[in-house]
């Protein structure tokens, strides 16, 4: 199977994802690993919003077919300034569903880029994976 390759990412979208980073990474290093998904979402999103950047989490998101828009259920975590998604997990073991899970929200939103953080790691870095569609 050939790899696709993909236009870059663009400059204020990938200024977006390091502002992701940097408050997961300060909310990793408060908290540490072993805590519920939620807690972490929850302080993330108010790293994000307290440097100005908007961060809505669990919108519904339709899925629109025939020309009909319909609830499928689903719910990214959090859109971070409408160009990023954040899909918070704190797993033992991370899975391939997730991975199906973002490129799911990022097709349906046609977002480009997204990241997979797992906070229940002892260096966030192990934990983070960034996906471009």
């Amino acid at each position: 199977m050939e790899k696709k390759i993909y236009a870059p990412v663009p400059p204020h979208v990938e200024k977006v994802g390091k502002a992701v980073l940097d408050a997961a990474f300060k909310v990793h290093t408060a908290l540490g690993p072993g805590l519920l998904e939620s807690v972490y979402e929850t302080c993330t999103k108010f790293e994000l919003t307290e440097s100005g950047l908007s961060a809505p989490t669990q919108v519904g998101l339709p899925v629109t077919y025939r020309g009909i828009k319909m609830d499928a259920g689903l719910r990214p975590d959090m859109i971070v300034e409408d160009c990023v998604i954040v899909e918070f997990k704190s797993v033992d073991t991370m899975h391939p569903i997730f991975d199906a899970q973002l490129i799911t929200y990022l097709k349906l939103t046609g977002i480009r880029l997204g990241f997979l953080i797992n906070f229940n790691v002892v260096h966030l870095k192990d934990g983070i994976k960034r996906i471009v569609v």
